[in-house]
C-alpha cells in the first residue's frame, strides 16, 4: 500500500547523472498532444483494440469447452470486462493520465503495485501486435494480395507503415483507426445476416462427448472443467478494451469522455460477441470451425464453395486485424511512455517529437515486436503470453479500485462505478480465475510470461525504484495521497 515510504521514494528522483531533474523542463520534453480525442474517437479506439478477436481465435475455445462451455465462459468473461470497464471508468475520471492502470495501482498499491500493473499491461500490448502482424501475413498470403507470402517482409511493412501514421500525430492515427474499425464492424454485421439465414440449433452441440469427463453432455462435451479452460478464449471477444484510459492525456474533457466512451465500446463489443458466436456456430457447426483459422469464412461456405458474403468477410477480416494491430501499438506506446516518464523504465523512452508523439515509445516496442514475429512466427504462443499479462493487470486494477474505495472514500470522483465495490470485486474474482485458466491452455506461455516478469522486477528492485521522477503526474498524485495520510495521522 502507498505510505510515507512511497512518498519518499517518489521524491528521490535522481537524474541519470545525479541530482534531480527540473520538473518543468523535464516534462516539457515529454508532452502529448492535448485534446485530440473526443468520445467518438475513443469509442472507436475501444472497439478497434478488440475487433480482430471476433474474426478468429475465439473459436479455439470450442475445442476446450464445446459450445456450452465456451458460451458460459464468454458470458463470464463479458461480465468480468463489463465490471472492470466500469471500475476503470471511475479510476480514469480521478486520474486522467497516460499511465492508465499503472497510475491507478500506483496510488492504491504503492510503487511495487504500480510497476507490477504497468509491466503486465506492457507485456500484453507489446506481444499482441507482434502476434497480429503474423496473422496479417497469413491473411495477405491466403487472399493472394500483391503476390506476397507470409514472412518478415509483411511483418516489417506492417510495423513501418502503421508506426509511421502514429508518428504523424495522434488525431490522424485515431481517425484512421476509426475508419478501419467501422469497415470491420460493418463486415461482421454482413456476416451475421448471411449466417443467420442458415442457422441450425442442432449444429451448436455437434462436438462428440468426451467419455469420463465430469459433467459431460452434448452441450458440455468436455465436462465442467471445459468451461474454465475456455476462459482465455472467451476473453478474445473483449481483450484490449481496458486500454481506452491510456489515451487520457490526449482526450477532450477526459473525466466525462472516458467513462462514456468505455461504456459505449463495451456495449458494442457485447453485441458483436453475441451475434458472431451464435451465427458462426449455428451456420456451420461447432465441430467444423473449432480449429479453423478463418471461422467466419468457413461458416459461410458449408460445402466448400466460396460465396460473395464469404469474400467480403475474408477481406474485412484483414481490416479487423489492421484495426487491432494499429490501436494496440498506440496503447503500448502510451503505457511505455508513462512508465518511462516516471522513471520506472529508462527515461529517454518517454521523449516526444515536435508533433507530440512518443517516438521512442513507438519505435522500440515496434522493433521488438517485429523481431519476435520474424524470429518465431508463433502468433498463438505470443497471444497466450499477452493474455497472461492481461489477466494479471485486470486483477491488480480491480484490486486498486477496491483499495481506493475503502481507504479514500472522500476522494473526488467525477464518475462513480455502478454497484461500487461489488462490481470491482466481481471483476477481481473472475480475473484471478482467468489467470489460473491460462495454465490450463498453455503452461509454457504462462511460464515465459513469468520469466519476463521476473527480469523486469529485478530491474525495478535493484535499479529504477531508486530513480523515480516525482514530477511525473502519477507519482505526484500518489505522493499527495501519502502526504495527506501522514498529516491525518499526526
Amino acid at each position: 500500500m502507498a505510505d510515507s515510504t512511497d512518498a519518499q521514494t517518489a521524491a528521490t528522483a535522481a537524474s541519470p547523472g545525479g541530482g534531480s531533474p527540473d520538473g518543468d523542463a523535464y516534462l516539457e520534453r515529454r508532452t502529448l498532444r492535448r485534446g485530440s480525442a473526443g468520445p467518438l474517437l475513443l469509442t472507436g479506439l475501444g472497439v478497434a483494440y478488440v475487433v480482430s478477436g471476433d474474426f478468429s481465435g475465439w473459436n479455439n475455445g470450442l475445442a476446450q469447452g464445446g459450445f456450452g462451455g465456451l458460451a458460459i465462459a464468454a458470458v463470464l468473461m463479458g461480465l468480468m470486462y463489463t465490471c472492470l470497464v466500469f471500475a476503470l471508468a471511475e479510476l480514469a475520471s480521478i486520474l486522467p493520465t497516460a499511465g492508465g492502470g499503472y497510475g491507478f495501482a500506483r496510488r492504491a498499491l504503492g510503487t511495487w503495485g504500480g510497476f507490477l500493473t504497468g509491466t503486465a499491461i506492457l507485456i500484453e500490448y507489446v506481444l499482441a501486435p507482434a502476434a497480429i502482424s503474423i496473422f496479417i501475413g497469413d491473411y495477405v498470403e491466403s487472399l493472394g494480395l500483391f503476390g506476397l507470402h507470409s514472412g518478415w517482409p509483411v511483418y516489417l511493412a506492417c510495423f513501418v507503415l502503421f508506426i509511421g501514421i502514429h508518428l504523424w500525430g495522434v488525431g490522424e492515427a485515431l481517425r484512421f483507426s476509426l475508419i478501419v474499425t467501422a469497415i470491420a464492424v460493418a463486415a461482421l454485421l454482413v456476416f451475421a445476416v448471411a449466417a443467420l439465414t442458415d442457422f441450425h440449433v442442432d449444429a451448436l452441440n455437434d462436438i462428440p462427448v468426451k467419455s469420463g469427463a465430469f459433467g459431460a453432455s452434448s452441450w458440455l462435451p468436455f465436462g465442467v472443467l471445459g468451461i474454465w479452460a475456455a476462459f482465455p478464449f472467451g476473453m478474445w471477444f473483449f481483450l484490449g478494451v481496458e486500454g481506452v484510459p491510456l489515451a487520457a492525456e490526449e482526450t477532450k474533457d477526459p473525466a466525462r469522455s472516458l467513462p462514456r466512451a468505455m461504456a459505449a465500446a463495451m456495449g458494442i463489443l457485447l453485441l458483436l460477441a453475441l451475434i458472431t458466436f451464435a451465427a458462426a456456430t449455428g451456420a456451420r457447426g461447432s465441430a467444423a470451425i473449432q480449429s479453423a483459422g478463418d471461422p467466419l469464412v468457413q461458416a459461410l461456405q458449408p460445402h466448400g464453395t466460396p460465396t460473395t458474403a464469404g469474400r467480403i468477410v475474408n477481406y474485412a477480416g484483414l481490416a479487423g486485424l489492421v484495426a487491432s494491430f494499429f490501436s494496440l501499438i498506440f496503447a503500448g506506446s502510451r503505457q511505455l511512455f508513462a512508465l518511462s516518464r516516471a522513471g520506472y523504465l529508462p527515461r529517454f523512452l518517454s521523449l516526444t517529437s515536435r508533433r507530440k508523439a512518443p517516438y521512442l515509445g513507438l519505435l522500440v516496442p515496434g522493433a521488438l515486436g517485429f523481431a519476435l514475429a520474424a524470429a518465431t512466427g508463433d502468433g498463438a504462443r505470443m497471444l497466450n503470453i499477452a493474455v497472461f499479462g492481461a489477466t494479471i493487470s485486470y486483477a491488480l486494477m480491480a484490486l486498486s479500485h477496491l483499495v481506493l474505495r475503502r481507504r479514500e472514500p472522500g476522494l473526488h470522483r467525477p464518475y462513480r462505478t455502478p454497484g461500487g465495490m461489488l462490481t470491482s470485486a466481481v471483476a477481481f474474482v473472475l480475473a484471478c480465475s482467468a489467470l489460473v485458466a491460462t495454465f490450463l491452455v498453455d503452461k509454457e506461455a504462462a511460464f515465459i510470461a513469468l520469466g519476463v516478469y521476473g527480469v523486469a522486477l529485478a530491474y525495478f528492485a535493484f535499479y529504477s525504484r531508486h530513480r523515480l521522477v516525482a514530477a511525473a503526474p502519477e507519482e505526484e498524485f500518489a505522493a499527495l495521497a501519502a502526504a495527506e495520510a501522514e498529516l491525518a495521522r499526526d
